[in-house]
């Protein structure tokens, strides 16, 4: 089994990252295949509501979310994390999720999947955040592991302290990896 990590955070190893990382490294100990992928480091332009995706079952912006598109196919569970931005998604996660309209056609590519959430604040907005990306996962028919995880971080690295955040990060990864076997049977 495949699980797909996509952090919305622009710093590379930032806290977002870190609790990522932790919930990737109980899903491949539990058991599965794990790959992170940093929006940060991607080119990926902004839905333009074109509908072409609704008629071609494709999106017509040729960039880096093709690559995108593929490694959400090819996962089982999919987490996505995010930093959280006046009480919501970064301007990169949001991006990304609307960009994922496309795999709603001709059928819904990621029903079925996995999803497990993450959101990083300074002090606030995990809530609203979690919920956003969890509406995120029931709009593609996904099966949401848990509520998500809150980790609370002002400086790079401070997420390291928040030891409630990690252990959940890594009961994530183990319950997408539990709740994958328990419907393959």
């Amino acid at each position: 089994m495949k699980i797909l990590g996509i952090v919305g955070s622009s710093r590379k190893n930032g806290n977002t990252e870190i609790l990522t990382s932790e919930c990737l490294k109980a899903a491949s100990s539990s058991g599965a295949e794990t790959y992170l992928i940093r929006l940060s480091e991607l080119n990926i332009s902004p839905c333009d509501g074109c509908q072409y995706c609704r008629i071609n079952g494709e999106c017509k912006i040729k960039d880096d979310m093709q690559i995108i598109y593929q490694s959400l196919i090819n996962a089982d569970g999919i987490i996505v994390s995010t930093p959280v931005y006046f009480w919501t998604v970064s301007a990169l996660t949001k991006i990304f999720m609307d960009r994922t309209y496309a795999l709603r056609y001709p059928t819904r590519k990621l029903k079925g999947k996995v999803g497990g959430a993450i959101a990083v604040a300074s002090h606030r907005g995990c809530s609203f955040t979690l919920s956003t990306i969890n509406n995120f996962f029931l709009h593609h028919k996904m099966i949401v592991a848990g509520l998500g995880v809150s980790g609370y971080a002002s400086e790079i690295g401070d997420i390291k302290k928040d030891e409630r955040a990690l252990r959940d990060s890594r009961e994530l990864g183990v319950e997408i990896v539990e709740l994958l076997k328990n419907r393959r049977g």
